[in-house]
């Protein structure tokens, strides 16, 4: 079902407009706009990393370790899926992992920016895009799963936009989602990413719990690589000159697949149950009740 952002009425998915108070949905730069006044500059994010991403992102160990993790807990937790929506989608790149992995399935991704659609599109030519808010979801019990990848960070309103992707599913729906984890490791990198937060596992479970989910799987990751991780965000902090922040998107090849074969070790023991307590991200999936 769509949800109108105008009158908060529930109409057939399948019409443009409104049939109660006939709002339309805007375009903007080619593509379907439920919160055009944000489309260049909706804050939480800066829209010109997305060239960078695009074309670093697909190479490196992190990413990619990132996207297995995703695939294997699709298929495990729930592998029949018929609707995806990944909110903050970026240039898409989770996407085309699932397309390749789940090539039946109707997936859509929507990012608040169109600049970051427009890299999207280009990659996954089949795939809906939309430009939208996740503080508030135009969609009502409409997909089987909701994915948000190391977004809810970014906005300030975390708690709003839970209790929207827990709308948007269908019920018993599945919220399958990562962050960035612990606030003692928060360094120029968060800022320069603009972060709003570092999770605990505590409060993020909280949160999730109080969004009206039921918490089925909850890990740690990028945990071999710890004290890398601690060592670099050390290293920006003491750093009286600026930092290239995204130096860790620019690995020397050899150094960027020794760290993804650690990181393909480490998702062995996700894959065999082993909950890790500590890492730099977590990953979560969540029913609705």
């Amino acid at each position: 079902m769509r949800r109108c952002i105008n009158c908060k009425g529930q109409f057939d998915s399948q019409l443009e407009d409104c049939p109660a108070c006939g709002a339309s949905v805007a375009q903007v730069d080619g593509f379907k706009s439920f919160a055009p006044a944000l489309a260049h500059g909706g804050g939480g994010f800066k829209s010109n990393y997305f060239s960078e991403l695009a074309e670093l992102e697909g190479e490196n160990f992190w990413f990619k370790a990132r996207n297995r993790l995703v695939i294997w807990a699709l298929h495990k937790y729930r592998p029949h899926f018929r609707s995806f929506l990944e909110i903050g989608c970026g240039t898409g790149y989770v996407l085309s992992g699932v397309s390749k992995e789940f090539p039946q399935a109707n997936l859509r991704g929507s990012e608040i920016f169109t600049a970051g659609l427009g890299f999207a599109a280009n990659r996954l030519p089949t795939v809906k895009f939309m430009q939208m808010d996740a503080r508030d979801i135009p969609f009502f019990q409409e997909f089987d799963v909701v994915g948000a990848f190391d977004v809810l960070e970014h906005i300030k309103e975390d708690e709003q936009v839970l209790k929207q992707i827990h709308a948007a599913l269908m019920p018993a729906g599945i919220l399958l989602m990562s962050v960035p984890q612990h606030m003692w490791l928060w360094s120029p990198a968060d800022d320069y990413a603009c972060h709003e937060r570092r999770y605990s596992a505590a409060e993020l479970h909280g949160k999730i719990e109080s969004a009206g989910f039921e918490i089925v799987r909850s890990t740690s990751f990028v945990s071999v690589l710890l004290p890398l991780m601690m060592a670099s965000r050390a290293t920006y902090r003491k750093s009286k000159e600026e930092v290239d922040v995204t130096s860790e998107l620019k690995l020397p090849r050899l150094l960027n697949k020794i760290l993804y074969a650690m990181m393909l070790c480490e998702g062995f023991l996700i894959k065999m149950g082993i909950n890790l307590p500590v890492g730099g991200s977590r990953l979560v999936v969540a029913v609705k009740k």
